[in-house]
């Protein structure tokens, strides 16, 4: 199952309200099937802009990052669910993309450019590519032991 985070921007609550509205986001995503990584509280205060959401104009609010792993089916259903909640006034959910793993050390990073094994590997590559182009070097067959004409 692939990785998601939903940015979730709620209504200005007390604390209570809020736990209360984050624990009803979380059961939705159990209930498709889904796990919750991680919970970050973004904090709370004036919204950068006004936001209009069920018919209501929201000036300041609290935000929250959910990172979760979920079927891919599931989560029109949860968009639909987080777009009828009234607690919710934004709802964006992201899916993470896995980034490759680079093993990187410092002990090859601080060796002078010569020894490293990139760079070597470089370096015979480009002794390869002479070899090819000397083969296609134009030879003269005129028999003489000099160019006639001037070069």
């Amino acid at each position: 199952m692939p990785n998601y985070e939903v940015a979730l921007v709620l209504r200005a609550m007390s604390r209570p309200e809020i736990i209360t509205t984050l624990k009803r986001s979380a059961e939705s995503i159990f209930s498709k099937g889904g796990i919750i990584r991680k919970i970050e509280n973004l904090g709370s205060g004036d919204l950068p802009y006004k936001m209009r959401a069920h018919s209501l104009v929201h000036r300041q609010g609290s935000c929250f990052v959910v990172h979760f792993i979920c079927p891919p089916t599931a989560i029109s259903v949860l968009e639909d669910e987080y777009g009828r909640d009234v607690d919710i006034v934004r709802r964006t959910i992201f899916k993470q993309e896995v980034l490759p793993e680079i093993e990187c050390t410092l002990d090859e990073e601080m060796q002078p450019p010569a020894y490293r094994k990139d760079v070597q590997k470089m370096i015979e590559d480009s002794k390869k590519v002479i070899k090819k182009s000397e083969k296609h070097r134009f030879k003269y067959n005129t028999g003489l032991d000099y160019y006639p004409f001037q070069k």
